[in-house]
């Protein structure tokens, strides 16, 4: 546990240095012009600032609370994706048979429908990730420097769509879902074509089949949920103009402190002249970190409100749909060299 705290405490301070560089310059520019250049005139009072870092505060602690449960939210609906899906494997396994079919099937032909059906799923699967992955307009958080930096890029991105799903779909499934704009709803109406195909050959029993459909009907729901926090941003006013809010405060708030320090040093300028004379200086880290404690606090906002997006701190949509994948190949009686290995995490963050 306190190895963990250290790592986190250095990637904090990795993720944000790029802006405690630009505190620190702001703040040093600041105390040299106030120092060399006299400039003990050019101050403001605490009173107006307080309002404003006030206010600042509480529109930052609106926007973190806004931005924590679209986070949660989706890490639910992804949690209802792996349940339901578990239950459709199951479903699948134990529904597909002959009991009320005129052409009876082989046990290999059950089993191979019973592949395809499972197939199909995880294509779903794989079209869902990959839509909640494509950048929309709103979503920076990729672009920053520490995310460049770090290279972060969620699997979805490094391989096109169509041959992610080649593996999971028959060609002609194929063709069809990738003719479509919402491959991930084609791939649910070909299940559904599918089951009813089964249930009118006699190879699932009526009640069954209306049991499937329901599953289906729920992964429609939780689909429809994951791309309306996907599609749906968090309002851009509140996001735009708080960033501003926080960067009025944060260039103002030297016109405050340095004053304050150097008000503060008249008090023993008699007892320690040096010490008073420079005393003003030691405004730099109070500084620093008054202007770190919200820059980040805004920022942690900013980057929880696309929890797809694949930054460090969103759902990692990549991973459990390949969990689920292991899972359900693995009720198949498929090897594990048959199935693909779980994504690998970078830098201890899962996508």
């Amino acid at each position: 546990m306190y190895t963990k705290k250290i790592y986190s405490a250095k990637a904090m301070a990795l993720w944000t240095r790029f802006s405690t560089y630009q505190f620190i310059a702001i703040i040093v520019v600041w105390n040299i012009a106030y120092f060399f250049l006299e400039l003990s005139w050019l101050k403001i009072p605490w009173t107006p600032l307080a309002l404003i870092g006030t206010a600042v505060a509480f529109v930052i602690g609106f926007q973190n609370n806004s931005a924590y449960g679209r986070i949660w939210e989706a890490r639910k609906i992804w949690g209802g994706i792996v349940n339901t899906s578990r239950t459709f494997g199951m479903f699948v396994q134990d529904m597909i048979d002959n009991d009320n079919a005129s052409i009876p099937l082989g046990s290999e032909e059950l089993k191979n429908e019973m592949k395809i059906l499972t197939y199909r799923h995880i294509a779903w699967m794989t079209a869902l990730r990959h839509a909640m992955r494509a950048p929309k307009p709103w979503e920076t958080a990729l672009s920053e420097r520490t995310n460049i930096e770090w290279n972060l890029n969620p699997p979805e991105r490094q391989i096109a769509l169509e041959e992610d799903l080649r593996p999971y779909l028959p060609e002609e499934d194929l063709q069809y879902v990738m003719s479509k704009n919402n491959q991930q709803t084609a791939v649910l109406y070909r299940q559904s074509h599918h089951l009813r195909q089964l249930k009118d050959k006699g190879h699932i029993w009526e009640f069954a089949f209306l049991q499937l459909e329901t599953v289906l009907q729920e992964l429609f729901t939780l689909q429809g949920k994951s791309e309306r926090i996907k599609n749906f941003p968090y309002p851009r006013h509140f996001a735009t103009l708080n960033h501003f809010f926080m960067w009025v405060f944060v260039l103002l708030l030297p016109m405050a402190l340095v004053p304050q320090f150097t008000e503060i040093s008249q008090g023993f300028a008699t007892s320690f002249p040096v010490l008073s004379k420079y005393f003003a200086w030691f405004s730099i880290p109070f500084y620093v970190a008054v202007a770190w404690v919200f820059h980040t606090m805004e920022r942690i906002g900013r980057t929880g409100e696309n929890p797809f997006e694949g930054t460090a701190n969103d759902v990692p949509i990549s991973t459990i749909a390949r969990g689920i994948e292991i899972d359900l190949r693995q009720n198949l009686g498929e090897t594990k060299e048959e199935i693909p290995a779980q994504f690998e995490s970078h830098d201890h963050v899962q996508f």
